[in-house]
């Protein structure tokens, strides 16, 4: 209504009773301009300097400052701002090059720059640059370079940079670089880098650097590199290197070292420490060296077994342990205190 009023009273004619209301297309506008440089109020179209208005309902251009009181309208097609879009309280554009600044700041397609929002910020589209938003933040796209959301934040695109949330940080493609959620941290492509969640970390591919979960971390992949986990460590593909984990670590494929209380593998070559349980089902293979109170190993065992209770079918190695099976040992030998060997 105070939009409309004020478009009534400045389109009157003095020496006419009647009245005539801007066009629908040409929203109302003062150009205080000089071939575009100077200082616009209202929606004005192209502006190389100062441009005010309370919501932008119409397309522009600025070069400057863009200075807006609340959001575009919907039916707005957007504007560009290059330089600062500021939000008193709120801002937002089409296109935003610069420094975005407001308690909200949001841009339909990219946000290239600097953005602070006090509450939130968002952007349909890619975000480059440098983020901060008292509570959350998203982006429609991709977000490449420093992030930080109060709460949380996410990207439907890939991550690229550092990115921290203060509950969880989320990407639903590739993450490269550093990621950090209070609770967790997830992606749906493949982690490059570093990732951190309070309780737990979750890729949907392959998960290649350090990774640190306060309860688990899993990854429908592979994990390359070191995994340290409260609880639980998986991995849908296999582990190469080395995961830690106060409970257990599993995955169809083991490359490299193995500390928790409870591990196992189809394909498991390395070095693996399990307090209380280790588990070989009875098509996989063990090469290497496991210590676990019962090393229960119902495929192949090619190395070193020491234990409590140790257990194959298939030995080509040595057991270390109060009792040990082999059931291809000779009768008599199949089952030995203290240790068992079988050397082809």
């Amino acid at each position: 209504m105070g939009y409309a009023l004020i478009a009534f009273l400045l389109a009157a004619a003095p020496s006419s009773g009647q009245t005539v209301k801007p066009p629908q297309d040409m929203p109302w506008s003062l150009d205080l301009t000089i071939h575009d440089f100077g200082i616009g109020i209202g929606n004005s179209r192209s502006v190389n300097g100062i441009r005010l208005n309370f919501r932008d309902v119409a397309p522009y251009t600025v070069n400057g400052i863009n200075a807006t009181i609340w959001f575009p309208a919907e039916e707005s097609s957007g504007g560009t701002v290059n330089g600062l879009a500021l939000g008193l309280p709120l801002t937002g554009a089409k296109r935003l090059r610069g420094l975005g600044l407001g308690v909200g700041v949001g841009a339909d397609e990219a946000i290239d720059g600097v953005g602070l929002g006090v509450l939130g910020l968002g952007s349909g589209g890619a975000m480059h640059g440098i983020f901060v938003a008292g509570l959350g933040m998203g982006t429609g796209g991709n977000l490449d370079g420093i992030a930080v959301g109060g709460l949380g934040l996410g990207a439907g695109g890939r991550i690229r940079g550092i990115v921290l949330g203060g509950l969880g940080a989320g990407a639903g493609g590739d993450v490269t670089g550093l990621a950090a959620g209070g609770l967790g941290v997830g992606a749906g492509g493949t982690v490059r880098g570093v990732v951190i969640g309070g309780l737990g970390a979750g890729v949907g591919q392959d998960l290649d650097g350090i990774a640190i979960g306060g309860l688990g971390v899993g990854a429908g992949g592979t994990i390359r590199g070191v995994t340290v986990a409260g609880l639980g460590i998986g991995s849908g593909g296999g582990i190469d290197g080395l995961a830690i984990a106060g409970l257990g670590v599993g995955s169809p494929r083991i490359r490299g070292v193995v500390a928790a209380l409870a591990a196992g593998g189809q394909d498991v070559t390395g070095f693996v420490v399990a307090p209380a349980y280790f588990y070989i089902p009875e098509d996989g293979t063990l090469r290497g060296v496991s210590v676990s109170a019962f090393n229960r190993i119902l495929g192949e065992q090619y190395g070193l077994v020491i234990g409590i209770v140790n257990y194959t079918p298939s030995l080509h190695g040595v057991q270390l342990g109060l009792v040990n099976w082999a059931g291809n040992n000779p009768s008599g030998l199949k089952l030995l205190p203290i240790a068992n060997a079988h050397l082809d």
